[in-house]
């Protein structure tokens, strides 16, 4: 799942003017399209944010443990392949707490926490300021998923891009090679990438993972039909609507999408929408990679893999990747 981008991610919490007619018009087009659809980023309002925090607690979601477990066995060698002392520029924040973690063993120069959930985002790094004083620290509210350059305030040198928890898998495989490629523009040639991806595996574990038992990852699906009604007032009901999430082997990604429990019809501001029952808005998707397929992406858009940490079942990448110097 995005911690987006895409996306997961702009709200009312990032609410600049010049956002709202972009926002609102890519919201009709993507409800107005033959198969509907709507951006993951609008998974992650406030609300959205805190359940994305519950489904890492949940015990079918893997990717958060097994990442977790990679960094704990072996922070010491990532530290030593990324080198200390960088401006460490955290893609999807949300609590800040992965980055955080890292923080002994990267000493990093400067920390730049950047997610959708501006507010979210906010409080997390004032409490990190307690914690770990010596280290700069800003916040930005910012949607990358389309375009991405770094204000001022980010220093320029040792740019390194921290993109974990496989939020790259939301992103077709042409528009991550797209995503990785604007990374690199941004990090100069003494920059460098430190990203988890999922790999792939069996479709009974994947399928768990995005349809948990308790329905928390379907209250952060169906949390995103509140966020569109705030947004473009739209007049979506909740209980009309259903979570469904599964592997699609055929495209190698999890699918998420909301599924019509009756036929209805939908109005926003601009536009409406008759939708019948069983019809679905696409909400996601989750690429899963073969490890040199993932290898293969961050070269064709420049930058080259210096080390590849995996846990024993091979689930999940941890990939150090530096910059091919132009």
């Amino acid at each position: 799942m995005i911690n987006p981008m895409l996306t997961s991610c702009t709200p009312e919490d990032v609410a600049a003017p010049r956002q709202s007619a972009h926002e609102a018009d890519e919201l009709h087009t993507g409800l107005q399209a033959p198969d509907a659809w709507i951006s993951p980023k609008y998974l992650y309002d406030a609300l959205g944010s805190k359940l994305f925090e519950a489904i890492c607690e949940l015990p079918e979601y893997y990717p958060t443990r097994t990442e977790a477990s990679i960094f704990e066995r072996y922070g010491a060698e990532i530290a030593r392949s990324a080198g200390t002392g960088a401006t460490l520029i955290d893609l999807g924040a949300g609590n800040c707490a992965k980055a955080a973690g890292l923080f002994p063993l990267l000493q990093p120069a400067q920390y730049v926490a950047i997610d959708i959930s501006t507010d979210f985002v906010h409080d997390a790094l004032a409490r990190l300021r307690q914690r770990f004083p010596q280290i700069a620290m800003e916040a930005l509210g910012m949607d990358f998923s389309s375009s991405f350059e770094l204000p001022p305030q980010v220093n320029a040198g040792r740019r390194l891009f921290f993109y974990p928890g496989s939020s790259i898998g939301n992103f077709t495989p042409d528009e991550a090679q797209g995503f990785l490629t604007r990374l690199r523009a941004q990090c100069g040639n003494d920059g460098g990438v430190l990203i988890g991806i999922d790999l792939a595996k069996d479709a009974a574990t994947l399928d768990a993972a995005y349809d948990d038992a308790l329905g928390v990852t379907a209250a952060f699906n169906l949390n995103l039909l509140r966020h569109v009604n705030r947004l473009i007032d739209g007049d979506f009901d909740i209980r009309g609507w259903q979570h469904r999430g599964a592997y699609n082997a055929a495209m190698g990604r999890i699918e998420m999408h909301l599924e019509a429990r009756s036929a209805q019809t939908v109005h926003w501001r601009g536009g409406e929408r008759r939708f019948q029952a069983g019809e679905r808005i696409h909400t996601e998707n989750s690429y899963k990679y073969q490890q040199a397929d993932a290898i293969g992406l961050l070269e064709r858009s420049g930058f080259e893999a210096t080390r590849v940490w995996t846990d024993p079942q091979r689930w999940f990448a941890v990939i150090h990747a530096q910059a091919i110097a132009s």
